[in-house]
């Protein structure tokens, strides 16, 4: 054999043994991952993570999943209410197999101006979805098929929807650092009163304005930003978004006040008596809280 025949022979052996060595890895992030469904300025795909135990009353395992969407640079989507304007994402999981239910969870989201004077609250860059998973049957496999509906925005606003299929076995692979990472940025519900960085201290109607107002007492680590979202009973109510008020005279540090109108209300709905929804968001730590508007 030449030399050459020989360099060629050790060179063939040398890539077939690196194929040998990589392929298993890749697929593994395979079966972690779907292919990235891209749209212009944005791409979508699922990922798939461990089996987490439920606290629920049924103790159900659950099977973690997460939509991520990267966005170009200068793009956003929306949260599930979008604010002064936007279209919140869509879930569509027919299709799925021995899947029971999906819920879809929300990381902490921010505001942002519209282009049209007013904000809308949403996301940028890149953002994870949890999903939370009940199979119908724990001890057999499970697959999702998820038709994800969303608006991208930029300077103007286009729709976009990402078809993606993924197979859940239920084991910790290489994007459950991700999705774990995702869920840590999650909402934590609490009662009206209680948190711990956060927290809520009160909330109360005043005879102000053409409407009325609410104003919301928020209480915060000194220095950190905060930003409050607040939504009505159903999702056909349209609330402003709280904007920050001073402080009360005398407010210990910390404590910040914010206020909005209640305009936007549903043809024939009553404030009185509402359940409205707060949500409080900074960058280290994000609350969610329910109560009753007296």
């Amino acid at each position: 054999m030449t030399p050459a025949a020989v360099h060629f022979r050790a060179t063939i052996m040398t890539t077939a043994l690196v194929c040998a060595v990589g392929l298993p890895g890749a697929e593994a992030r395979a079966q972690d991952a779907s292919a990235w469904d891209t749209a212009a300025h944005a791409a979508a795909r699922l990922l798939a993570g461990a089996v987490r135990n439920s606290a629920g009353a049924a103790q159900r395992a659950q099977l973690r999943a997460g939509i991520e969407i990267r966005l170009d640079p200068g793009w956003k989507t929306y949260w599930r209410y979008p604010g002064d304007s936007g279209v919140p994402p869509t879930l569509d999981v027919a299709g799925s197999g021995n899947v029971q239910s999906v819920t879809m969870l929300w990381p902490a989201p921010e505001r942002f101006a519209d282009g049209a004077g007013g904000h809308s609250i949403g996301y940028a860059g890149d953002v994870v979805f949890p999903l939370q998973i009940i199979a119908k049957d724990a001890a057999k496999p499970a697959s999702l098929h998820v038709k994800f509906g969303y608006a991208i925005c930029g300077n103007l606003c286009v729709p976009a929807q990402a078809d993606l299929d993924v197979m859940l076995p239920g084991k910790s692979g290489a994007e459950e650092p991700v999705l774990a990472a995702a869920q840590a940025r999650v909402p934590q519900r609490v009662p009206l009163g209680a948190g711990g960085g956060l927290a809520i201290r009160s909330v109360h109607r005043e005879a102000d304005g053409a409407h009325g107002r609410v104003v919301v007492e928020v209480a915060a680590p000194d220095a950190a930003p905060v930003d409050l979202f607040v939504e009505g009973p159903t999702p056909d109510w349209a609330l402003p978004l709280p904007e920050p008020i001073a402080p009360a005279p005398g407010a210990a540090p910390g404590l910040r006040r914010f206020a909005f109108e209640l305009d936007g209300l549903p043809p024939g709905a009553s404030a009185d008596g509402a359940t409205l929804t707060f949500t409080v968001v900074s960058p280290d730590d994000a609350i969610e809280v329910e109560t009753r508007l007296d």
